[in-house]
C-alpha cells in the first residue's frame, strides 16, 4: 500500500503543470519587489555571510549549481549585514570584487574560517588574505577603505529591510521571492525550488 501511494505521489509531481513547491511553504513572496541588478535576466541573488557554516556547505552545490546555469538567469552574491560584526566581512568581500580578486580569495575567506578554524576579526586578518593571494598591501587599503566599499556596505546593511530576512544563506529570485533551506527542507531542495521559480518567472515574461 505504501509502495501504491509513494508511486501516487511520483505520478503527480510528474504531471505538466503540478508545482511540487508551495508559495508560503517552500518559498514566501516579497511584500514589495526590490529591485536588480541584472536587467534583461532572471536574477538569483545568494545573500550570505562568510562565518556562516550553513553557507559555507552550499558552496559546492552553488558551484554545480553555476556551472549549468541558463544564459537568461544572472547570478549575484550580496554578503548580509545582520549584525555589527558582519560588516568587516562583507567589506572584505566588496574589496575582493572591486579588486577583480574574488576568484581568487573568496574561497581562501571562507576556508580560513572554516576549515583552517582561524577567525577574522581585523582589517589586517583580511589583508593578510588578499596579500597571500598576491594583492599589493597598498591597493588593498585603498580599496578597503573606498567610497564605493563602504557604500556597498551600506547597501548590505539594509538586507533586513529589503528582503526580510532574519538568517542566512538566503536565496532571492528576481527580487520577488526568498527561499532558504529551512523553508525548502535542505540546501539541495533549495537550489530545485529557485529553478521553479526561475521557470515561473521566464514564464511570466513570455520567454
Amino acid at each position: 500500500m505504501k509502495k501504491l501511494f509513494a508511486l501516487l505521489v511520483l505520478m503527480l509531481f510528474a504531471l505538466p503543470g503540478f508545482a511540487a513547491w508551495e508559495e508560503g511553504v517552500h518559498y514566501q513572496k516579497l511584500p514589495a519587489p526590490q529591485p536588480t541588478d541584472s536587467e534583461g535576466r532572471i536574477e538569483v541573488r545568494e545573500l550570505f555571510w562568510y562565518a556562516c557554516p550553513h553557507c559555507y556547505h552550499l558552496e559546492p552545490l552553488l558551484d554545480e549549481w553555476l556551472k549549468k546555469k541558463p544564459d537568461d538567469v544572472a547570478f549575484v552574491r550580496m554578503p548580509a549585514v545582520l549584525g555589527p560584526n558582519w560588516a568587516l566581512l562583507a567589506r572584505a568581500y566588496y574589496t575582493a570584487e572591486l579588486l577583480g580578486v574574488l576568484d581568487k580569495v573568496h574561497g581562501k575567506i571562507f576556508e580560513r574560517i572554516h576549515k583552517d578554524r582561524k577567525r577574522i576579526r581585523t582589517a589586517d586578518d583580511v589583508k593578510a588574505i588578499f596579500v597571500a593571494q598576491g594583492v599589493d598591501a597598498k591597493e588593498f587599503d585603498n580599496a578597503f577603505s573606498s567610497f564605493a566599499v563602504v557604500t556597498r556596505t551600506n547597501r548590505s546593511r539594509r538586507v533586513r529591510d529589503m528582503y526580510g530576512i532574519s538568517g542566512v544563506p538566503t536565496l532571492i529570485v528576481n527580487g520577488k521571492y526568498r527561499t532558504n533551506a529551512t523553508m525548502a527542507g535542505g540546501n539541495p531542495q533549495m537550489l530545485e525550488v529557485v529553478d521553479y521559480l526561475v521557470e515561473q518567472e521566464r514564464k511570466a515574461a513570455g520567454k
